[in-house]
């Protein structure tokens, strides 16, 4: 780094909690360059030893970062890993030549991990060997420390007074080589991690909110793996306009004839047939693969092969007796839409109407997102099926029963007592 990069480093906070300073703050500093370079890819097993002692070495929390070839390839599988530790400095790791990084995080264990929108890298994180036991994520300690923007690029720009460039997040990632503006990229997403984590500690700290983050951290760092969705293909794009039972039976038969072609060729399914174009055939029922051609995403430049075995998943569709057609919808597991509980219980809809109001107030007060302070789908079950006879403390029991954590039953329990008893 420059004299003016290691001073910039040193600063508090720009802006914080989201409010406007005081005065206009100094243009940002472009970060251009990883401060040691960028670090040599990692991609042998005996390269991976030793980054694995360096880092198990270092000392204090570890910045960590993965990039995935999202609509390039099928699935989320990590294509680099990044890391950065006092004492270790930045490492890049190839997960294709290095498939399993389980001795990596086994050297982490015990090790906060810092990472930035956690949610997101966590699951291919895991794929190749690495858990943290504890993290800090700068995403989520943004969004409670109020700032409206919490992308990375804003929050290193808004909290430390650097620009990052961000050219190269939706590029192909399985590309091998890595050209070295990627490379560079790459070594810069966490190259102020660890500054960005300090700096957001001391502001939550100052706003009384820390507690609440470590609380959420420790949630996301405990949480079991998502399960499998239900008929995956009932989220295809424009499902809406599917409404004929034989029509969701095509939507299924080339959604998962799509799925098995991508999986097999290990392409991102949207470049083996797009949602718009299964929506088109679900709708039209094509008789035979001339009138097929003649739908949106199914022209001419696409091959007889291709077409004939979209058409097969028709023919397919088509067939099925009624008994095995799909149901109109999977069953409600909750409360109805809002829009419709004035005409089924407009008791609820009071209740539902006071909880909206007052939550929206306590999060403005707070300054932190809605969401982040109880989630929407949270004060829909307890107003539509509350406790019985409800009492503050039955209201935080049912809080705690679909997830919530303590120090949002600590905010929210009361609003939401006062909303169930009092509602007017």
């Amino acid at each position: 780094m420059t004299d003016a990069q290691e001073t910039a480093a040193d600063t508090s906070l720009r802006t914080t909690g989201g409010a406007p300073p005081d005065d206009v703050a100094p243009a940002p500093i472009p970060l251009l360059e990883p401060r040691e370079g960028i670090p040599p890819v990692v991609a042998s097993d005996d390269a991976l030893a030793g980054v694995i002692a360096a880092f198990a070495a270092g000392s204090g929390p570890v910045a960590v970062d993965a990039e995935r070839a999202s609509g390039y390839r099928y699935g989320q599988r990590a294509y680099l890993v990044q890391l950065r530790r006092d004492g270790a400095g930045s490492a890049l790791v190839d997960p294709v030549g290095c498939p399993d990084l389980s001795g990596l995080g086994e050297a982490l264990r015990g090790t906060e991990w810092i990472l930035h929108a956690a949610t997101q890298d966590l699951p291919c994180l895991r794929e190749i060997g690495m858990t943290p036991t504890g993290l800090f994520d700068t995403e989520l300690a943004g969004r409670l420390a109020g700032f409206p923007r919490v992308g990375l690029g804003a929050m290193v720009e808004n909290v430390l007074g650097y620009s990052l460039e961000k050219g190269h997040s939706a590029v192909d990632w399985s590309t091998r080589p890595l050209p070295e503006p990627w490379l560079r990229y790459a070594a810069l997403d966490v190259e102020l991690l660890i500054d960005l984590r300090n700096a957001l500690e001391d502001e939550l700290d100052r706003q009384g909110k820390l507690e609440w983050a470590q609380e959420e951290f420790s949630a996301i760092a405990s949480a079991p793996p998502a399960p499998p969705r239900q008929d995956p293909w009932r989220r295809t794009s424009g499902m809406h306009k599917v409404r004929r039972r034989r029509q969701m039976a095509v939507v299924r038969e080339l959604w998962n004839a799509r799925d098995q072609i991508a999986r097999r060729r290990d392409i991102s399914p949207g470049k083996v047939l797009g949602d718009a174009a299964i929506i088109e055939a679900a709708l039209a029922l094509p008789a035979n693969t001339q009138a097929l051609t003649a739908l949106t995403g199914f022209g001419p430049r696409m091959g007889r092969r291709q077409l004939e075995q979209w058409q097969a998943a028709v023919d397919r569709a088509k067939a099925l007796p009624d008994t095995e057609l799909p149901q109109p919808g999977q069953a409600l597991a909750g409360p109805p839409p809002p829009r419709a509980w004035a005409d089924k219980d407009p008791a609820a809809a009071a209740r539902l109407s006071a909880a909206r109001a007052a939550v929206s107030a306590l999060a403005e007060r707070l300054h932190l997102p809605q969401e982040n302070l109880i989630t929407p789908d949270t004060v829909r079950r307890v107003c539509w099926e509350p406790p019985k006879n409800p009492t503050p403390e039955t209201v935080e029991s049912a809080l705690a029963g679909y997830g919530a954590r303590h120090w949002q039953i600590e905010q929210v329990a009361p609003l939401l007592y006062r909303a169930l008893t009092q509602p007017s």
